[in-house]
């Protein structure tokens, strides 16, 4: 196996995570968001639209992040770029936590510690 396939078996075999957004729960119970790791290629399709994406990421482009990467438990996708405009209307800090969580690349647990 060379290092490139050892490289994509371990991405894949990667356990998702899952965020809560209790401002989108129902019934006193939050919305569980799952997502899994933030790949190169992505960002890559976000600076392409978004320049200043690493250092001074817009809500925008906060927001087609969590398009691409926000999941069902079952694993399929929450949001599509029709509900861009709906995102937009959100709270910011509701927007840049979700963001934080996906962006992030330590699990809740660890963030909560700190």
């Amino acid at each position: 196996m060379s290092i490139a396939q050892r490289i994509a078996a371990n991405r894949a075999a990667r356990e998702r995570r899952f965020v809560e957004v209790m401002e989108w729960g129902e019934d006193d119970a939050p919305l569980l968001i799952y997502y899994s790791d933030v790949s190169a290629r992505e960002i890559e399709k976000v600076r392409s639209k978004h320049k200043d994406f690493l250092s001074n990421p817009s809500i925008a482009a906060m927001v087609e992040i969590i398009i691409m990467k926000a999941e069902t438990q079952d694993g399929e996708k929450v949001f599509t770029l029709e509900d861009k405009p709906i995102l937009m209307g959100e709270p910011v800090d509701v927007i840049a936590n979700l963001f934080g969580s996906i962006f992030s690349s330590e699990p809740a647990e660890v963030k909560e510690k700190n």
